[in-house]
């Protein structure tokens, strides 16, 4: 086990992570995580933790670590929005054919408004895609 663990361990937080180097080279052959930097995705920060020197080689881990969490983050959303489409057609078919009176009442108003304020952005940016191409 101890020759498959990354040199590498990022500990995801919202905005990122912290970073610790996993060490496996010890008298006792534990595993030992050393926080070595914290990560913000947002504006691509790295501070190195403590009096830790980051060297070229584990920022350049971190970089592609970054790259690679953004890319997988996009994706995530992307199929969280298919989902939402899933969702919308399933509480249509459901507001049709099974919902009750009290339970229509109890979400239409939200319902209608989350769809109100959705359509007008979605409005608005396909006027500014239009208006640009």
């Amino acid at each position: 086990m101890v020759a498959d663990l990354p040199e590498f361990y990022f500990r995801v937080r919202d905005n990122g992570a912290f970073v610790y180097r996993v060490d496996t080279e010890n008298r006792q052959r534990r595993i030992e995580m050393d926080q070595i930097a914290v990560v913000n995705i947002r504006n691509g920060q790295i501070k190195a933790h403590g009096d830790h020197a980051l060297t070229p080689d584990e920022t350049r881990a971190i970089e592609r670590w970054m790259e690679d969490r953004k890319a997988a983050l996009a994706r995530r959303t992307i199929d969280d929005i298919e989902r939402t489409i899933d969702h919308l057609n399933h509480t249509a078919h459901w507001a049709q054919t099974s919902a009750s009176e009290a339970e229509l009442e109890q979400i239409s108003d939200a319902l209608l408004l989350a769809m109100h304020d959705l359509r007008s952005v979605l409005v608005r940016k396909k006027a500014d895609r239009l208006l640009k191409g």
